[in-house]
């Protein structure tokens, strides 16, 4: 799942069980979509349930959802307290990774084309897939919520898609809003008060919408515009919306704040803003809690915001940025907080198998020397080259930090951030060479019983191959490329660690010409003439490369040793 679009369809059940399972189980019998959580509200009678998938079979979970939300609840018999107009009441696509919200808005339309269409369902395009700019607001769209659905058939009621009528089927199925939109995160912050009334006047100091005007002080009258209409004193955040409250459960008073955008307002500008409004109220933050799932980027993006505050580099790893986010937004000051069951990228990674990368030092050893010829030399090569940048990154971090060049700490963190970009890649190569190889034995192990079969394997047999010529290539390139980081620490690191730039270097030399001797041994065996000839070409020039560049490493590395 290379690509990910989440979406988070909320249908109007939330007691009956088996038909909320019945509707949730059916993003599942699509291709490539995972369902991450159900959670059902039986005084809303409402239950919100999120999927992720690639963007190419999202919007097909979606209408199979939102037709099987429509066989199975009666709008006309619904009852609960939360806003609604239909049977699927909302379904927002939000991007999560390797998508724009151009390619969600995309998905959206093409959704709402189809349910207006074959399912007869009429509905509302909002947020960044509306069409008429009024309709971002949701609360325009659901506007007299189910039992107003008679303004389908005016002009201003009019639905997007669907049919502009009041008719059995839609009194059934009520009216859906599609859309699409960046994560909101419903997100709380502690307070060391149980007043719900001071925590609610730092909301109010916080969210966009702000506090009605007063003459003065609270109680005062309200401050009007020429039409009447109370003006408004607006927060110090865009796209906030919140209150105060006391929790019981708890013990304490929280900030109860919905990032309608975080783009606009990331969690950690919201914290951050809390502890100054909080402190001009003799209040102190104790911590902060994030309710339901969240994109990596979240805690990634409040690592490195807090990292460059304390001029430090930003070049770790996410794992260390994670604990980093955690402790600097205190998310475990009233419950433990798991990364693994909150981060989505973490929950839908693949946990059926258990990859070279997830193996210890000691396991990933013996495997190799194991009578299985994969995982071989490619995959030594990928993961030499990663022990090589990553070496070399460290050498980065470590001058970054270094006494006395405090003036320098965003140079070497630049270059640490571009080492661990390199050395993800690598990491990520360790698997796909062992794969690649994997690739080619399935291919020969095709039927040849017929010439259809046998030009079928044959075909495979050289797609194959040249995968698994494309992967030591990209681990060579890779490499080469993690070369420049051992030299600039070579030249200007901390030299306290020049020795490790040095087998930095070393350890990339037999990335890149490991992997070379892989791709040229898999170029044998492959008919495209061109190609090979391409490929060896490129492998004597990097060959060449790699041995002059890490021959002037070490000719450094010599000359500080001797200094």
């Amino acid at each position: 799942m290379d690509r990910l679009i989440e979406c988070v369809p909320n249908i109007s059940e939330g007691r009956r069980d088996d038909v909320i399972q019945a509707i949730a189980a059916t993003v599942e019998t699509v291709d490539g979509v995972k369902l991450l959580d159900v959670d059902p509200g039986r005084s809303t009678n409402r239950t919100v349930i999120t999927f992720v998938g690639p963007p190419e079979t999202i919007g097909e979970a979606a209408f199979r959802l939102i037709q099987k939300a429509a066989e199975l609840i009666d709008m006309s018999k619904h009852r609960g307290e939360h806003p609604r107009m239909g049977a699927t009441d909302v379904c927002p696509f939000v991007p999560v990774r390797g998508v724009d919200m151009s390619e969600c808005i995309a998905v959206a339309h093409a959704l709402g084309k189809r349910v207006g269409e074959e399912l007869g369902i009429p509905g509302y395009f909002y947020e960044n897939a509306a069409r008429i700019s009024e309709r971002k607001n949701l609360a325009v769209c659901r506007k007299g919520q189910y039992e107003g659905l008679a303004k389908l058939t005016t002009k201003e009621g009019a639905p997007d898609f669907g049919p502009a009528s009041w008719n059995d089927q839609v009194k059934q199925s009520g009216a859906t809003g599609i859309g699409a939109r960046d994560f909101l995160i419903a997100y709380n912050i502690n307070l060391n008060t149980t007043s719900a009334r001071r925590a609610n006047a730092i909301a109010f100091d916080i969210r966009e919408s702000g506090r009605v005007k007063r003459e003065g002080g609270a109680g005062s009258p309200i401050v009007n515009d020429a039409n009447g209409e109370p003006l408004r004193e607006p927060g110090s955040l865009k796209a906030v919306k919140g209150i105060g409250w006391y929790i019981e459960e708890y013990g304490v008073a929280q900030l109860s704040l919905n990032l309608t955008d975080i783009q606009v307002t990331p969690v950690h500008i919201a914290f951050d803003e809390a502890c100054l409004r909080a402190r001009e109220r003799g209040i102190r933050v104790t911590g902060s809690e994030l309710v339901g799932l969240l994109p990596l980027r979240v805690l990634t993006d409040a690592a490195d915001f807090y990292l460059t505050k304390q001029e430090r580099s930003l070049g770790i790893s996410d794992t260390e940025k994670v604990k980093i986010a955690v402790k600097s937004l205190g998310l475990d000051d009233l419950a433990s907080f798991n990364p693994q069951d909150r981060v989505i990228e973490y929950i839908i990674a693949d946990k059926g198998k258990t990859p070279l990368l997830e193996m210890d030092l000691k396991a990933f050893a013996l495997e190799t020397a194991s009578e299985s010829p994969a995982p071989g030399g490619g995959s030594i090569a990928a993961y030499a080259g990663a022990l090589g940048a990553s070496l070399a990154t460290m050498v980065a971090n470590l001058s970054a930090h270094k006494r006395g060049w405090d003036d320098r700490w965003k140079e070497f963190s630049d270059i640490a951030v571009r080492g661990v970009a390199l050395q993800g890649q690598l990491l990520g190569l360790v698997d796909a060479d062992t794969a690649a190889f994997n690739g080619i034995m399935d291919a020969y192990g095709l039927p040849k019983g017929s010439d259809g079969q046998k030009r079928a394997r044959l075909e495979a047999i050289q797609n194959a191959t040249r995968h698994a010529i494309d992967i030591p290539m990209e681990v060579a390139r890779i490499s080469l490329q993690s070369m420049e980081i051992a030299e600039k620490m070579a030249d200007f690191g901390n030299p306290n660690s020049i020795t490790d730039a040095g087998v930095g270097a070393m350890a990339i030399r037999v990335g890149v010409m490991g992997a070379i001797l892989n791709a040229r041994v898999n170029a044998k065996d492959l008919t495209d003439q061109r190609y090979v000839e391409e490929t060896l070409q490129e492998c004597d020039a990097m060959w060449r490369e790699v041995n002059s560049r890490e021959a002037a490493v070490l000719d450094r590395v010599g000359e500080v040793l001797e200094s």
